[in-house]
Order: C-alpha cells, then structure tokens, then sequence
C-alpha cells in the first residue's frame, strides 16, 4: 500500500479484483477517451464472467470478518479516506474533467459531493441500531438487529461517475458489506479505479471493494444475477433500470433493489417570482454539466403573465455563457460525454422543429460541444416535455395559472426532483407538497443532494432512497430475534 500522496496514482489499465491489480482478460478492450479533444486516456483490456465471479468470491469471504470489526475499525478507514480525498483534490479533479467531460466548476461540485458522503459514511457504524419491542407471549423478548446486507453489488453512471459511485460503496462499506463494482464504460477511471486507489491507500482490507471494467454483453447482466449480491444498487436510465429488476427480482436468485433513475425536472416560476433570480436558476440548473444531470432542469414552466419577459431575460442570460474547454474557469458548458448522446441530441433538436416549438437560441455543434438551445411555445404534449433531455436543450412552457403549472409539472412518468419560484413561502410550501416527486426546493435549482437528507424518486425515477437515516434501510438487513426466557405453554 503506497501511502506516498505526492505521487499521482497510475495503472488505471488494470481491474481491481481480490485486493490485487490484475489484467483483463477479455478479448475486448476499453479505450477510454477524452470527450473534448478525443485524447485516448487509457485503453484497458476488460474482465471476463470468471473475473466477475472472482470478485463475488473475494467480496463474500472478506465480509464475514469487516462486519465482525468494531464501529471505530470501519470509521477509521473511511476517515482516512476523506483525508486522501483531500490531499488529492487536483488530482481527481484533473480527471473528472478529462475523463467525464465535466467543467472545472462542476468537477468542484462533484468532489465536494463526494467529500460529504465519505464523510457522512464515517458516522453510519455509530449510527446503526437495533430495537427491543415488547412481546404478547409471556416471558418472550423481541430483538430486532440491524445486520449488513452481505454483498452489494453496484453499477454506477457516467454523468457524476465519481460520487454516484461513493455514495454507495461508501455507505455499504461502512455498515459492514462488501461491494463488487462495475463502473460505466464511460467513465471506467473516475466511477471506479481511482476510488479503488484511494479505498487502497486508505487501508481497506482486501476483498472489500472490487471494481470489474467489462462490456455489458459479457458481465452486465452477471452481475446482478449471480448469487452473491443481497442489493442491487444502480444509477443510470429508467429502461436498463427496468431490466435490472427484471432479473434481480425474476431469476434463480431474489434481491433487493435500489434503483435511481431517469428524471423530467420541472421548474416553475408563479408570477410573483423574482424574475431575475429565476432566470439566473434556471442557466445553472440547466446547463450545469451540459444538462447531463438526472435531476436536471429538464421544463422550464412559466405563469403566462410573466412568460415573455422570463423568456427575454433567460435568452439574454443564457447568450453570456462561455462554451468550449472544461478546463478553464470560466467555462460554463463543455463537452457531452460520447456521439451516441450527441446523435441523440440533435435527434431532439430536429424532432422539437419538427412538433412546432421556436427554437430562440441554437449554435453550431462543434465535436462534442453542443451549445445551448433554447425553446419556447413548448407544450406538454411535445418529445422536449415528455422524455429526459440530458443535453443543452430546454423548452419554456407558458402555464394559464399556478393550477396548470401545477397539472403541467405533475405530467409525467418520472417524479425525481423539481422546483418552484415564488415571493410567498406559504403558497410555495402549498405548491411543493403537491408535487409528486421525491424531492422539489423552494427558491432554488433541481439540481440539490446533501449527504443527510433523502435522495430518490418516485414513479419511473426510481426506488428507494439514498443518503443519511435513509441508506441505513437500504443497505443493512432486518433481524427479528426472540428470547423465551421461561418456559412456554402449547396448547399440544
């Protein structure tokens, strides 16, 4: 274990299985790029099913022996490893930028996502409990034990590969299970190699963290049907999400899902909004990492009374953005992640013409840079509303009053995150709880995760909760244990 901080990690070229760094040994290779400039980063040579199943078999061997470790043990390791996130920031920050696409702003924002559920974390092995209920038989007490699930098995997303990652294995691990992770092909280094370093430098127990880069034909749907893994924990779109409880729940072997999945934000501005401060919202809730974020402002929903002059102030806005290299600092949009996400963005960018939306605001698409598009006279029928963006593009819709803002914002197959602006706290609060959503702010963007508040959707935006007292629940098991401590009665 190198505890020399001053060294940049390397051999990002090798899968991290058993505690050792080991080549792939599929046919197949991974070469992983630059979205910007197209720089090849790494090429790796990918796992195969036997790899995969050395992995489970590493994880469940180590777990029995962590989850015997003290509270304190588990703590110290996470501890330590916000303490190399720390000493390592640049470092990580270099690579989610070159890596993921990510502006240097919102690289800052993901470490220090990343940073708080590492920290969050360290607490949860003196925070878990059990409880004593009373029992109706005489002489019997009911324990119920919070015990680690076992194995949890996690396939991570691209679009904030790092702390998307984190805020599972960090929360798994720290309660006392292993974890076998497959990062997305994407982002193979920040959603997985890189934090295997840091979980190593750190003085995580070998077995513990396994990160398997494979293709999807070969190792994506082993690993959730093998057997080892008690949950599931994916974050990515609702159709594979779909497909993940299809086998998690319809194969051999039955386990628990937590599945946090695609997302159609609403944001909504009531007529006495500060327009101003709405407008500026919208731009970063929007356009953050190029609208590639599952609780990005995806409609933009405005009381007609204020529509024209939200639409003037928000075009104005948006015209001052810098687009380009995510590298400087003033950068605003940069690069999205791979041609398959552009091909659909300008698929959209087609489709929306096409159904009558104005497109105000376009620009040329330059490689993977797809500046921003604005559009308005959107209605709730059209693609841009009814499905996920996860680019550039937005649509303004005008709403008669708070109550169709309110129908238009409800709307839709997904529920995740959303928000509202308005001068009255009161109607705000009123407006929100009618929201079906998991999450929806006042006065602020969609885009919000704190390590201690519940993170997750509803309807086709997913199941289950992350963060805080809520990922206690899902990544620990109940354990009813009852004592008779005398001699019981049967009726034969």
């Amino acid at each position: 274990m190198s505890t020399n901080t001053t060294s940049a990690y390397s051999d990002f070229h090798l899968q991290f299985i058993a505690g050792e760094w080991q080549t792939g040994k599929d046919d197949s290779t991974n070469t992983n790029t630059n979205p910007y400039n197209g720089d090849t980063l790494v090429e790796i040579q990918q796992a195969t099913k036997d790899q995969l199943n050395e992995a489970y078999d590493a994880a469940t061997q180590a777990q029995e022996a962590w989850a015997k470790q003290t509270p304190a043990a588990r703590a110290a390791v996470l501890y330590k490893v916000v303490n190399i996130l720390d000493q390592r920031q640049e470092e990580i920050v270099d690579w989610l930028i070159k890596e993921s696409g990510s502006t240097r702003i919102k690289a800052m924002v993901e470490f220090g996502a990343t940073r708080a559920i590492t920290l969050e974390a360290a607490t949860f092995p003196n925070r878990v409990h059990g409880e004593i209920r009373p029992s109706n038989t005489p002489g019997k007490e009911n324990f119920i034990y919070r015990e680690p699930i076992g194995v949890v098995a996690v396939i991570s997303p691209w679009n904030f590969p790092l702390h998307l990652t984190q805020r599972s294995i960090a929360p798994a691990l720290a309660l006392g299970n292993a974890v076998v992770l497959k990062p997305a092909s994407d982002t193979p280094v920040t959603g997985g190699l890189l934090l295997a370093k840091v979980f190593e430098e750190a003085g995580l127990p070998k077995g513990l963290l396994n990160v398997v880069v494979g293709s999807g034909s070969e190792i994506g749907d082993a690993i959730v049907e093998h057997k080892a893994p008690s949950l599931v924990s994916f974050t990515g779109s609702t159709s594979v999400g779909k497909h993940i409880g299809e086998l998690a729940n319809g194969g051999e072997y039955i386990k628990q899902v937590a599945l946090e999945l695609g997302g159609n934000s609403p944001f909504v501005v009531l007529k006495d909004a500060d327009i101003e401060q709405a407008v500026r919202a919208a731009a970063f809730g929007k356009f953050l990492h190029q609208g590639q974020i599952c609780i990005a402002i995806n409609r933009v929903i405005v009381e007609d009374e204020i529509y024209d002059d939200f639409v003037e102030r928000f075009l104005a806005h948006v015209k001052t953005l810098n687009v380009g290299d995510p590298n400087k600092q003033d950068t605003a949009v940069g690069p999205i992640i791979n041609e398959k996400q552009v091909k659909s963005l300008k698929e959209k960018i087609a489709k929306a013409q096409e159904e009558g939306a104005k497109m105000i605001l376009s620009g040329e698409i330059d490689g993977q840079v797809v500046p921003p598009h604005i559009f308005t006279e959107v209605t709730r029928e059209m693609d841009l509303s009814r499905n996920e963006v996860f680019g550039p593009l937005v649509g303004i819709i005008r709403a008669k009053d708070e109550d169709d803002a309110l129908s238009i914002a409800n709307d839709s197959m997904y529920g995740l995150s959303s928000a509202v602006f308005t001068a009255d706290m009161q109607k705000g609060l009123r407006f929100a709880r009618g929201i079906r959503a998991g999450m929806t702010h006042i006065n602020d963007i969609s885009v919000n995760d704190e390590s201690n508040t519940p993170f997750g959707g509803e309807k086709n935006s997913g199941i289950g909760r992350f963060n805080g007292e809520w990922v206690l629940e899902e990544f620990t098991r109940t354990h009813w244990i009852s004592m008779q401590n005398e001699p019981r009665e049967y009726p034969f």
